[in-house]
Parts: C-alpha cells; sequence; structure tokens
C-alpha cells in the first residue's frame, strides 16, 4: 500500500472537508484563473492565504517537502529559460547569453504563480475524497453535449487515487537505485534514464494490470455517485472566494 503523499486524501473535520466538492472545485478553479491573472501584490495575498489553510488542514511539512523538491527543479528551468528569452535592459551579458532585469522579473512571477497553482490543487486533493470528486466532475460535465460525463469522472478519480501509488513505486525505485551506487555516477543523464525507464514501465505494467482486473470484474462507469448537498456555508465560501479572486486581480 503506498504511503501518505502530498497528492493524496488527508482524514480530517475541517470546514474545507465539509464543503460541497461542487463547490469546492469551482473555488479551485477560480483561484488557478485569478493566479494566473495577478500580480505580485496578489499573489502575496494568496500565497499567505495558502499557508494559513495548509496550517488549518494540519497537512505534514515534510511531506510538502519531499513531495515536491523535484517541482523545484522544473521551476529552476522555467525561471532560467524566461530570463533568457524576456528582451529588456541586460543584468548579465556573455558573448551568447544575455540575462536582463525584465527577465528575472517575469520568470519570478512565473514560477510564483505556477507555485501557487500547485498548492491550490495539492490542498483541494488533500481535502477531498476521489469518490465524492467523481460525483463533483459528473455533475459539472452533464449539461455538455456529446461529453461522456461518467467515463471522465471515472478517469479523474482514478488519477487521484492512483498518483501516491506512481510516487511510491518512484520512490522504491529510487532507493533500490542508490543501493546499487547509481547516485554516484556524475552524469545527471544517466541517473534519470536508470530511474525514469523503471518508473514508466512498473507503470505501464500497474496500468495494465489495473485494466485487466476492472474488466474482469465487470467495472462501468455506471456506478453509484455520491450523495451532495450544499448548505449556506458553501455559498458563503464561494461568495469569499470570488471576492477574493477579484481583489487579487485588482
Amino acid at each position: 500500500m503506498a504511503s501518505m503523499t502530498a497528492f493524496s486524501y488527508l482524514t480530517g473535520a475541517s470546514a474545507l472537508h465539509r464543503m460541497d466538492v461542487r463547490f469546492k472545485l469551482a473555488s479551485m478553479i477560480l483561484c488557478s484563473l485569478a493566479t494566473v491573472k495577478a500580480q505580485a501584490d496578489g499573489l502575496l495575498l494568496l500565497t499567505l492565504a495558502l499557508g494559513i489553510i495548509l496550517v488549518y488542514i494540519r497537512l505534514p511539512l515534510n511531506i510538502l517537502i519531499r513531495e515536491l523538491r523535484y517541482f523545484s527543479f522544473l521551476l529552476l528551468f522555467v525561471f532560467i529559460a524566461r530570463s533568457l528569452a524576456t528582451p529588456g535592459e541586460p543584468f548579465i551579458k556573455l558573448s551568447f547569453v544575455t540575462l536582463t532585469y525584465e527577465g528575472i522579473n517575469d520568470g519570478a512571477l512565473v514560477c510564483w504563480r505556477l507555485s501557487n497553482i500547485v498548492f491550490v490543487g495539492i490542498i483541494f486533493v488533500a481535502t477531498t475524497r476521489p469518490s465524492a470528486l467523481k460525483t463533483a466532475v459528473e455533475w459539472w460535465l452533464r449539461p455538455l453535449p456529446f461529453v461522456p460525463e461518467q467515463r471522465v469522472a471515472v478517469m479523474m478519480s482514478l488519477v487521484i487515487r492512483f498518483m501516491p501509488v506512481i510516487l511510491e513505486q518512484a520512490r522504491e525505485t529510487a532507493d533500490a537505485q542508490k543501493a546499487r551506487g547509481v547516485e554516484n555516477r556524475k552524469n545527471p543523464f544517466y541517473r534519470l534514464k536508470k530511474i525514469a525507464l523503471p518508473v514508466l514501465i512498473r507503470t505501464f505494467i500497474t496500468a495494465d494490470e489495473l485494466a485487466v482486473a476492472m474488466d474482469a470484474r465487470c467495472y462501468t462507469e455506471k456506478r453509484t455517485s455520491v450523495s451532495l448537498t450544499a448548505c449556506r456555508n458553501d455559498w458563503l465560501i464561494l461568495g469569499g472566494v470570488i471576492l477574493f479572486c477579484c481583489l487579487m486581480v485588482v
């Protein structure tokens, strides 16, 4: 069984845990859209709010650091790419590359936005049961024509359920490679290949076994959905999120 990760449901009785998933999903989408448009002041407000929420739902800090350490490399790559690709006043100028002040500012804002969006998603996953998420996605997609809402909802639910399994497989593979001394290799591409390929192979094997097991049990997307009921607090929280997003953008 996979251990708890930053991408798994965290049992709790907070207001976010009790919130109707349809409203919670809408709030997550609104915050993500507002983050894309927000500048430094708005991003600072959201970062403070996310920090308070993470403490409120008691998501362990060590799990966040452990699971997101590789995400920092992606942010570093994005920051360097934006810093070099954005024209403006040179900060560091070499014969073949130019690092600009505007690029540094733009790269920092993009990385800040990406980080906030990731943490919004982590809070959503940590406070939402996959079964409830399936019902909410199905409810939102039902009015759309030509969209198999039940199948899409099942797919999203499976992704959430098996993300911790994939992370656990990656952790076990990394530990096995360390035991074989792969980290002593100086070539980073060699180390990446020795970790990425086994993880991909194990993931595909697990997915194939899951598909066979579901087919053997005659599993279909037509399942009994979780009952969702909205209350006044859900509307109040959604209204607060809308006002907060407007404040971020303005």
